[in-house]
């Protein structure tokens, strides 16, 4: 099936980074979120970021800045009805991503795929909520996601072959590539960086050095592109967060238990760049 309308429901960074990305290939895209405020905010970061495009992407020629009007921005699920391929982003927390999805089956057509774009939640486990489980896949996009080419995709225990086929071509018509991974909590990406952004934490918390420290020793000394703090902030200190939450009650290990300096600025709405402050301050 061809997938030419896609629908991306949540608008917070990682769904308007994905709007961003598709749009950039030409692509139709439904962006719905419950908020007008944080659709109003994803529009502008979408036109800004679109200015600037040509130069992180290394293409002489800027791109059109009428590729805003590829994507509806609207609060109605039902807008959903005609998109070709549903990717969900929103909140890691299975109570809302359970509603979301129970709506999603009685909205969208029964040969539509749902890519869950999760941090940790089971694949299997939100097939089994639908009347499609076969055709609901993970798709694990890294942010930003328009300068990420790979994506780790999750198949559940009922995801098809010819689901993992129609995704694959899907993935190489918007300039990225596909890593197929299990479905087990955290799959591999966050089973492993979310252990790493925790400990991070937890060496702020013992006070043995300071943010900027923490990442400039595992960029300069390790030449990751950022550090964990940073990553945490740029992902949503909530987010790590929740994901921590359902690693540590998945494993029930010791060592996913989210540091306590991570709860309180969770719990003080520090969280990160869509505030404005983690651990770092952030001004547009």
């Amino acid at each position: 099936m061809q997938i030419e309308k896609i629908g991306v429901v949540g608008a917070g960074n990682i769904g308007s980074s994905l709007a961003h990305s598709l749009m950039l290939y030409n692509k139709k895209i439904v962006l719905v979120d419950v908020s007008e405020e944080v659709l109003e905010r994803s529009k502008k970061n979408i036109k800004q970021s679109l200015r600037f495009a040509h130069m992180y992407l290394k293409r002489k020629e800027k791109f059109d800045a009428n590729l805003i009007d590829n994507i509806t921005f609207t609060t109605d699920m039902n807008a959903l009805r005609e998109c070709d391929f549903i990717v969900e982003n929103v909140t890691e927390n299975w109570e809302i991503k359970e509603k979301v999805y129970r709506q999603l089956d009685q909205i969208c057509r029964k040969d539509v795929c749902f890519g869950v774009n999760t941090s940790c939640i089971s694949i299997t486990k939100v097939g089994a909520i639908t009347t499609r489980p076969e055709r609901v896949i993970g798709m694990h996009f890294m942010n930003p996601v328009y300068l990420k080419p790979c994506v780790e995709v999750i198949k559940g225990y009922h995801t098809s072959e010819s689901t993992i086929a129609e995704i694959e071509a899907f993935l190489e018509s918007v300039g990225k590539y596909a890593v197929i991974v299990n479905d087990f909590p955290g799959f591999v990406s966050n089973r492993i960086s979310h252990l790493f952004m925790n400990e991070a934490v937890l060496a702020i918390q013992d006070s043995v050095a300071q943010p900027k420290e923490v990442d400039t020793i595992f960029k300069d000394c390790f030449n990751h592109k950022m550090g964990p703090l940073e990553t945490a902030d740029l992902i949503g200190l909530d987010t790590v967060y929740n994901s921590l939450i359902v690693l540590y009650e998945s494993y029930h290990d010791s060592k996913y238990r989210p540091a306590p300096l991570l709860a309180k600025m969770v719990d003080a709405g520090l969280l990160g760049v869509k505030t404005g402050k983690g651990f770092y301050t952030y001004t547009d």
